[in-house]
């Protein structure tokens, strides 16, 4: 699946569009689009459903979420061009697929490998978009607001064949995307190859992928597992990543207290998020010892002597001489991903 120009593919959902603005559904349901599967019964899904659930029981009934899933009102690409004209009310945005456009929200795109965990990668987004206006700005161009952060796992890769050394890599074909990891790629003497996450499993399958970056809990979701029998702990750290965002007016359509309800539960999304991806991940690993899914580790050495190599120091670089220019004391933003050996 190609993503595809967002104002083209949303007039192909003008009939969905329609319903959902009409007045068939209930004033106070807000309206989430995602192109999550909720049969994918992922962290991301689960998670998803916990947030409907407690927005509904935190306002009393008074307000809830329904959830579109399965990109069956807009598709991964998709989504904030449904959010900024108001299609949908909240959804999810995969951030590296929209590298030029969130620029500063984006900054893990440039950062990639980064060594933080998943919670403190969510904490410290949430504590920059509260403490320097910039980020807020930013999204303010599209009319939209962030209202949690959704990092993703530790990631490795998933491959068709065994990867132990930076000698095993050579040639290989990755899967890449953002701005920082088709360089790291390189760097590591692979070729990188552009594709979203829907589309790797046949790649993989048909052996036009050798491997694809992934966590452990996507690579269950999305049935990796099925085509690829070794999974890699290539240490490129907690990837980025995804916001749920939401329509502007919609949010301030909400009344104060509705906001702050708002606000709260997606500052205590992260936690829950990661938690139910700490859960499931062990479940998984248990069920590969069974199921033939071998875990290989890798060196940090060659991953770290690749971070430092030319090209991707050049792509840190030039988000810190892009960033600065609105202000943002973004040199000293950029050390808070220093990854060491």
């Amino acid at each position: 699946m190609r993503i595809r120009n967002g104002l083209t593919a949303l007039a192909g959902v003008a009939a969905i569009a329609g319903l959902l603005l009409s007045g068939t559904v209930d004033a106070k349901e807000l309206k989430y689009i995602t192109f999550k599967p909720q049969a994918a019964n992922d962290a991301h899904s689960n998670t998803l459903q916990w947030f409907a659930d407690e927005f509904a029981k935190r306002t009393g009934g008074e307000h809830t979420i329904k959830i579109f899933w399965g990109g069956s009102v807009a598709a991964v690409g998709e989504v904030p061009d449904a959010l900024e004209t108001g299609v949908g009310d909240l959804g999810d945005i995969v951030v590296p697929y929209f590298q030029d456009k969130f620029l500063l929200n984006g900054i893990v795109t440039f950062f990639s490998p980064q060594p933080r965990t998943e919670i403190e990668l969510g904490q410290k987004l949430m504590q920059w978009y509260e403490q320097y206006p910039q980020f807020d700005e930013e999204m303010k161009k599209y009319n939209l607001r962030i209202v949690a952060w959704r990092p993703l796992e530790d990631y490795g890769i998933i491959c068709v064949k065994p990867v132990a050394t930076a000698e095993d890599l050579k040639g290989l074909r990755i899967r890449s995307y953002g701005h920082a990891l088709p360089r790291l790629i390189e760097a590591l003497g692979a070729t990188p190859v552009s594709m979203t996450t829907s589309d790797a499993y046949e790649a993989l399958e048909r052996k036009i992928l050798d491997c694809s970056p992934t966590g452990v809990t996507l690579a269950r979701g999305w049935r990796f597992e099925e085509v690829a029998k070794y999974y890699v702990k290539l240490p490129l750290g907690a990837n980025w990543g995804h916001f749920i965002a939401m329509n502007r007016d919609s949010y301030d359509a909400l009344d104060e207290q509705t906001r702050a309800i708002l606000d709260g539960l997606g500052r205590e999304y992260v936690v829950q998020y990661v938690n139910v991806l700490t859960r499931l991940t062990e479940e998984i690993l248990a069920d590969w010892k069974k199921s033939g899914v071998t875990v290989m580790p890798f060196p940090a050495g060659p991953v770290a002597k690749a971070v430092r190599s030319e090209a991707v120091q050049k792509i840190q670089q030039d988000w810190i001489d892009r960033a600065s220019k609105s202000g943002l004391p973004a040199a000293e933003i950029a050390k808070y991903f220093a990854f060491e050996d």
